[in-house]
């Protein structure tokens, strides 16, 4: 069986911070291209693509790094493993219909970018939970463990969870005469992180020269939900990064912009990092 993901750790962990990249895995299986529909590049489309090199500074820096193995279009990491679809998995019962099952983009995506389905058919109940086990709980058992480390060493416990979006993502949100966000940060409207840090990212990418948008129209989703608590100490961070910048998007690789954007990104990090409890006190030691 393929890892479920990849962890780099630093050579000495001197933040409270564990970097994560749910979506960037490129792992596809036969078996699963086999099942889809859907050509290699537009199978490709949901993921997230290239962001594990946009941040694999982080271990430098001090933090650790997570990141899938498996795409996107084959099991959701930012998703419940009880938001079980329906439409795409058989022999499952009635559900709660969230916004994001009846889109089609629950734990086991039935759909891609622009909507596009994945099966021609539907997959078992059992192949289903094949890889919630295999894939969604190693991965969020590696995460809540990097947590609890860094709370236990640090007193506090951030992930920062990057993403990227397309360029199309914001066509709806964006007022006429008003520049298009580049960065959206989410935080739950609050609820998963202290405001002085996403203050802090929020500045990091304003001095790079990038607009950024808070919550709109990504607020965060299930790591933000479970990983941010903050009364415990715990924080989250949904970065949400315009593809277009880094990338492009219809052949689904770097453009002449990727080194830049990915100093830009390591700039960031490094301030986000900075700002976290017993970041600098123990570096000096």
């Amino acid at each position: 069986m393929h890892p479920a993901y990849t962890l780099v750790s630093p050579p000495e962990t001197t933040a409270s911070v564990v970097v994560a990249s749910p979506h960037s895995g490129r792992h596809y299986p036969r078996s699963f291209l086999r099942q889809s529909m859907l050509d290699e590049r537009s199978i490709r489309s949901s993921e997230d693509a290239f962001m594990d090199m946009l941040v694999e500074a982080a271990p430098r820096l001090g933090a650790p790094l997570l990141a899938a193995e498996f795409p996107r279009a084959y099991i959701d990491l930012n998703r419940s493993p009880d938001e079980l679809d329906p439409g795409v998995i058989d022999g499952v019962g009635r559900v709660a219909q969230t916004p994001r099952i009846s889109s089609g983009l629950g734990v086991i995506p039935r759909v891609v970018a622009n909507g596009r389905a994945i099966y021609r058919g539907k997959l078992s109940r059992e192949e289903a939970g094949e890889r919630i086990a295999q894939v969604w709980h190693p991965y969020h058992d590696q995460l809540d463990t990097l947590m609890r480390d860094a709370h236990g060493r640090f007193g506090e416990a951030t992930v920062l969870d990057f993403h990227s979006m397309p360029h199309e993502a914001l066509d709806s949100v964006v007022r006429p005469g008003t520049r298009r966000p580049e960065v959206v940060l989410g935080d739950r409207f609050g609820a998963s992180a202290r405001g002085d840090l996403v203050d802090a990212i929020e500045a990091a990418f304003l001095d790079e020269g990038l607009a950024v948008s808070r919550n709109a129209p990504f607020a965060g989703a299930f790591v933000a939900q479970r990983y941010g608590r903050p009364s415990r100490g715990w924080h989250a961070v949904q970065i949400e990064i315009d593809r277009s910048l880094y990338m492009n998007e219809r052949m689904i690789r770097p453009n002449g912009n990727f080194d830049s954007v990915r100093r830009i990104v390591t700039s960031v990090l490094a301030r986000a990092i900075a700002a976290t409890p017993g970041a600098m006190p123990l570096a000096a030691e």
